[in-house]
């Protein structure tokens, strides 16, 4: 039960092409940089936001991954 818990844990955290696929605001944004004069210049495209259907995937996996982790981290064993 632990070894499949912690293989299913492992393909949960490394399918991360939906991640990348996906911009990198939930919500829409506009672009924006730092100032001239920021000691670490920054910057962000503008983002449309996530779509639904992604923004439903990602929910799904994430709360899949912390039930996984609560079964390996608080089995008696």
């Amino acid at each position: 039960m632990l070894i499949d818990a912690q293989k299913e844990l492992d393909q949960v955290r490394a399918d991360r092409t939906l991640f990348e696929r996906v911009p990198w605001s939930v919500e829409p944004m506009d672009a924006w940089e730092t100032h001239e004069n920021a000691w670490r210049p920054a910057s962000r495209p503008a983002s449309p936001g996530w779509d639904p259907e992604d923004a439903a995937e990602i929910a799904r996996l994430q709360a899949r991954e912390l039930e996984l982790a609560e079964v390996l981290v608080c089995h008696p064993y």
